[in-house]
């Protein structure tokens, strides 16, 4: 049995917020913004640019350019945000409606960041598992960028969060560009590092809250947050990229392209050189900033579009998001 990546579909909001603006309100020189942090503009969401739409519209191109029947979509998997339209509703049901998936059954998944390729690793258990199972859509939007206090230090390193959606469809017994293994690796010790510290059953939400700007990401601990996690990222990073590799038969000098989330340009140029890889194997997110969960389908559908990715190469999808998670999963494209 085989996996294979139909098509995906990204969706970006026409609103854009640049290197200057995000200066003006962190009082961090822009050079430093466009150099150091990698951010020269990003996409922010408009009036309806709301978190499940998004991945609606991002799941519509992605349909289209499958070029299949809505009713033939046997899951719907949302990969989003939880930050959506609405607190405590299941947004995958919600895009099987939009989508007209009507034989489909429908399920959220969440890991921050790390969602789609854990997403992808439970598709490709699920349709190894069933064999009714023939076509997943997995789908989801993004706009964490609303949690986003620029005059707050301790999130500088959370300054390049933006928005958009992005889909995929899986099919089974697909020749092409097929899905092969993943590695995943968490570690609870980060567990309470970056949250929003106000709003849940912990702290219920207050009119105060609010105005005091408290309903936003934060930092608990930020000196031992950067102490541990400058011990173990990067090089967790790179296990899980080799990890997915070698499981799935290959070796990191096999490896043609690396579909990367934005982080830091220093650490995106340490990943490519640890690995071997040239520039041209990867694509920084500049001008896009980090869209969670979707930067590694925008990575591989620019990759695409700028014939980066060719018949028979072997691509890595990696990603890794608080809480702390690092993912990485591997396709033999063609």
């Amino acid at each position: 049995m085989t996996i294979g990546i139909v098509s995906t579909g990204i969706y970006l909001p026409q609103n854009k917020m640049t290197a200057q603006e995000i200066a003006a309100l962190s009082n961090i020189p822009e050079d430093i913004i466009r150099q150091k942090m990698g951010i020269h503009e990003k996409p922010i969401p408009g009036a309806y640019d709301h978190t499940v739409q998004m991945g609606i519209w991002a799941a519509q191109e992605a349909i289209q350019k499958a070029n299949i029947d809505p009713k033939d979509i046997d899951v719907v998997i949302y990969i989003g945000e939880e930050h959506k339209e609405y607190p405590l509703w299941t947004a995958s049901i919600k895009m099987q409606e939009e989508l007209g998936a009507v034989n489909a059954w429908a399920f959220d998944v969440q890991l921050r960041c790390g969602t789609t390729i854990m997403a992808l690793k439970v598709a490709k258990s699920l349709m190894a598992s069933d064999e009714s199972i023939q076509t997943i859509l997995l789908a989801g939007g993004y706009r964490n960028v609303d949690f986003i206090d620029y005059s707050n230090p301790r999130t500088r390193f959370m300054y390049n969060l933006a928005a958009g959606g992005g889909a995929i469809v899986l099919r089974k017994n697909e020749d092409k560009n097929q899905l092969l293994e993943a590695d995943i690796m968490t570690d609870g010790s980060f567990s309470e590092d970056v949250v929003v510290p106000v709003g849940g059953t912990k702290t219920p939400l207050t009119p105060s809250h609010l105005t005091e700007n408290l309903y936003k990401l934060d930092v608990l601990d930020p000196i031992g947050m950067k102490e541990r996690l400058e011990q173990k990222s990067l090089r967790n990073f790179l296990k899980v990229i080799r990890s997915s590799l070698a499981k799935s038969g290959y070796s990191e000098a096999q490896l043609d392209y690396l579909a990367m989330l934005h982080m830091k340009r220093s650490a995106h140029d340490y990943i490519l050189a640890d690995l071997g890889l040239q520039q041209e194997q990867s694509i920084y997110l500049q001008e896009y900033g980090h869209i969670g969960q979707i930067d590694q389908l925008l990575s591989l559908q620019l990759a695409l579009e700028q014939k980066r990715i060719q018949e028979g190469n072997i691509v890595t999808l990696v990603s890794a998001g608080i809480g702390y998670v690092w993912g990485a999963i591997t396709i033999r494209w063609g």
